[in-house]
């Protein structure tokens, strides 16, 4: 089978995407991407200013729009501005790793916040919206995850920042997973995918604390180890762009370890396919998410 490159997406002309974190890394790449096929790209992203620089070097249509998707008051914010704009697919893409522990503006440990919470919630509002599919990053590190729904928060176990980040991207998995098979049950048009970069060579491994942050930023620049931002897009580009994608896929690379190559449906740990754990794990999204809560 042929390898799949940005060159296979199809075209986009007329088709709106929301891409959160789409400043840098994996995001800018797959707005880039998407901008040059002749789609419109909402730049969902904290700091507006780093948005607007970006999108300067970038032709085709876009606009920045302000969103701290850490901040549940700010996911409602963005979601009130593009109220009533059809939206054909929504990228959940920003996120954090490894950082050490910090608490949302709502008080949730930063990594379930950002990475899971924040994304939960636009999902759910901007639903209606959609016409397509919703496309939500996980990582190979989910296979370290373990979701306590009980303690989502580490308050009552000692945090530490790989553990936190594991359980973030396992959630991520399986909340993708979910949602695609409460759309079955609807009968829903609309379709889930999840997908990962394998190792790329981002910023996002610049906030995990010293040590970590320069061991990571060393492997970064070491070829054989980090791809470039450019090739860790191309997974998310595959789950958002291919037409006859099945919803409930997970892309990812088609290397050894699926650290980096080209994008391909792979498959995903046991736990992330178990129901019962998804399903509380959902009604605590919704619980957490709710108004005032």
């Amino acid at each position: 089978m042929a390898t799949w490159t940005a060159g296979d997406v199809p075209d986009q002309t007329g088709r709106t995407y929301v891409v959160t974190g789409a400043n840098s890394g994996i995001g800018l790449e797959a707005a880039k991407v998407l901008c040059g096929k002749g789609a419109h790209v909402v730049f969902a992203c904290r700091n507006v200013a780093k948005a607007d620089a970006a999108r300067a070097g970038i032709g085709g249509s876009h606009e920045t729009r302000e969103l701290d998707i850490s901040d549940l008051d700010s996911v409602r914010a963005f979601a009130a501005g593009i109220a009533g704009r059809p939206i054909d697919v929504l990228i959940n893409n920003a996120g954090i790793m490894a950082v050490p522990k910090a608490l949302s503006a709502q008080g949730h440990e930063m990594q379930f916040a950002t990475n899971v919470l924040g994304h939960f919630l636009l999902t759910q509002v901007v639903l209606p919206q959609l016409t397509d599919r919703v496309v939500t990053l996980s990582s190979q590190m989910h296979r370290i995850g373990k979701i306590d729904v009980h303690d989502p928060d580490f308050e009552q176990r000692r945090y530490h920042p790989w553990v936190a980040y594991g359980q973030s991207k396992l959630a991520d998995l399986m909340l993708a997973y979910e949602l695609q098979r409460r759309l079955t049950a609807d009968r829903s048009p609309l379709r889930s995918m999840a997908a990962h970069p394998g190792y790329s060579a981002t910023n996002l491994q610049s906030h995990s604390g010293s040590l970590q942050s320069t061991v990571m930023g060393l492997a970064n620049r070491l070829p054989f180890v980090a791809q470039p931002a450019a090739r860790a897009a191309l997974p998310t580009l595959y789950a958002a762009t291919v037409p006859d994608l099945p919803g409930g896929s997970y892309i990812g690379p088609d290397g050894i370890g699926e650290m980096g190559g080209h994008p391909r449906p792979v498959g995903s740990s046991a736990a992330s396919h178990d129901r019962v754990v998804a399903r509380e794990l959902w009604e605590l999204c919704e619980r957490l998410t709710a108004p005032g809560s």
